[in-house]
């Protein structure tokens, strides 16, 4: 598999008060083309800095982030609202659906967003919930709101899955469908999903698991033979 991420000594820090806060310390990592990728730490520890600095909702301090061989890290703000739309698509641990939009609209509103989104009406199929098409976010469950969040992420049909908490929210066996949808997306879609987290048992299943603390990486395990989401021990 090719390697569409690369992180290289990236660092990020915020000013705080009179005081410097370096967020990210110095991180170098790739990530290849449909991996299964968990990033785990506590609270506090820069992950979720991460995610936003791939997902250009944020930009590095210095370093390069380099994806699909393009260094995002120095795009102008135009460009990185393009990389936003076409490349990444997000899932967050609040669904942040539109409340005024059925389960259909806000799937197909990527519509307005990038050149060939993928078709509303069979993410919906995809994701269990064509029944519910016509429904508003308001009239859906918890697991129903982020499986509609989860096919709006993949209507972009982008390269790349970005997940902060995505089961935060949710119960036990909602959350291990979720998760069994996004393991999927990774093996049968060919995305790179990267599910930032603090959930330890996740990293069976993942093809690598990157630990951060205190913005640096503590440690990154490949793991040979990583579990279904299904056989993992909750």
């Amino acid at each position: 598999m090719a390697d569409i991420v690369e992180f290289k000594n990236v660092i990020k820090e915020y000013i705080v008060g009179e005081h410097k806060l370096r967020a990210v310390d110095g991180i170098s990592f790739s990530i290849a083309e449909g991996e299964f990728i968990v990033v785990l730490g506590p609270s506090g520890a820069g992950k979720s800095t991460v995610l936003n600095l791939l997902g250009g909702m944020d930009t590095v301090t210095s370093g390069e982030i380099m994806v699909n061989g393009k260094n995002i890290a120095g795009l102008s703000d135009n460009a990185l609202t393009e990389y936003r739309a076409e490349s990444v698509g997000f899932v967050f641990q609040f669904y942040n659906l539109i409340p005024t939009l059925t389960a259909y609209e806000n799937i197909a509103l990527t519509k307005d967003i990038v050149k060939k989104p993928l078709d509303a009406s069979e993410l919906l199929d995809m994701v269990g919930l064509k029944s519910h098409a016509n429904q508003f976010p308001s009239q859906l469950s918890g697991g129903e709101q982020q499986r509609i969040s989860i096919a709006r992420a993949i209507a972009k049909n982008p390269a790349i899955l970005l997940c902060d908490e995505p089961t935060g929210a949710l119960d036990s066996e909602t959350g291990i469908m979720i998760l069994t949808m996004l393991q999927k997306m990774s093996r049968e879609k060919n995305k790179a999903v990267v599910i930032v987290t603090h959930n330890a048992v996740l990293a069976e299943a993942a093809d690598r698991v990157i630990r951060i603390k205190n913005g640096k990486i503590r440690e990154i395990i490949k793991n040979d033979s990583p579990k279904a989401i299904s056989e993992v021990n909750w």
